[in-house]
């Protein structure tokens, strides 16, 4: 895919202002202070992220989405396993963003705010439809939602506890981690089995409708 000339512009003020972002937060102060250190005009933050800071949050996500993507489709040899691929991923987005901890911690505080959910949730949809996708996954159906669901769950209770984990190499996150995959992998066969379940005990359309009609004859309402 060719990348624009602004998309460029657009990723290299955010990996400018990152480092700011530790002490100014997400804010237009340190997106100027990003256009700065590029010798960019303090406007051109404006002009590239007119959706402000929250916009600028999105892009920092998407891009390492596509970072988490790149490093999986490197590894030699790859998982095998949909479950170590879908753990594999998640780890790896986080290694990815260890030296940025402050900038996800700030980011998902400013996007947990009621105005900016709508932003948060479509980026948070886009990572975990991101990692199924890295997986092997095609599905179209409701398991599409019901697998999305699932692994931003984990995603999310990963990170928050990644975000205060001070172990050694982030061992207690990892180990955090497969915890929840191994419960959340036991989710998809019990909604599986109760959907069968209910399709079971559900009366087909052909008998319920003459189960209908012979309540009718008999003047049941």
């Amino acid at each position: 895919m060719r990348v624009s000339e602004t998309d460029d512009q657009r990723r290299r003020l955010l990996a400018a202002a990152v480092p700011h972002v530790a002490f100014d937060g997400w804010t237009m102060t340190a997106l100027e202070a990003g256009a700065a250190d590029l010798g960019l005009a303090k406007e051109d933050a404006a002009r590239l992220f007119p959706g402000g800071p929250v916009e600028a949050i999105v892009l920092h996500s998407a891009e390492a989405d596509r970072s988490m993507r790149a490093a999986f489709e490197a590894l030699d040899p790859p998982p095998a396993r949909v479950r170590e691929k879908v753990t594999s991923l998640i780890r790896l987005r986080l290694e990815g963003a260890a030296d940025q901890r402050e900038a996800v911690r700030l980011g998902l505080a400013l996007l947990s705010r009621p105005q900016n959910a709508p932003a948060g949730l479509k980026a948070l949809g886009r990572t975990a439809d991101a990692i199924w996708r890295a997986a092997g996954d095609r599905s179209a159906d409701f398991n599409w939602y019901t697998k999305r669901a699932l692994v931003s769950a984990v995603y999310m209770a990963t990170v928050a506890y990644w975000l205060n984990d001070r172990s050694e190499g982030f061992s207690e996150t990892w180990g955090f981690l497969d915890r929840r995959i191994d419960n959340a992998m036991k989710i998809p066969m019990s909604v599986k089995q109760f959907g069968e379940k209910v399709g079971r005990a559900a009366p087909r359309p052909g008998r319920l409708a003459e189960a209908l009609r012979r309540r009718r004859a008999a003047g049941g309402w």
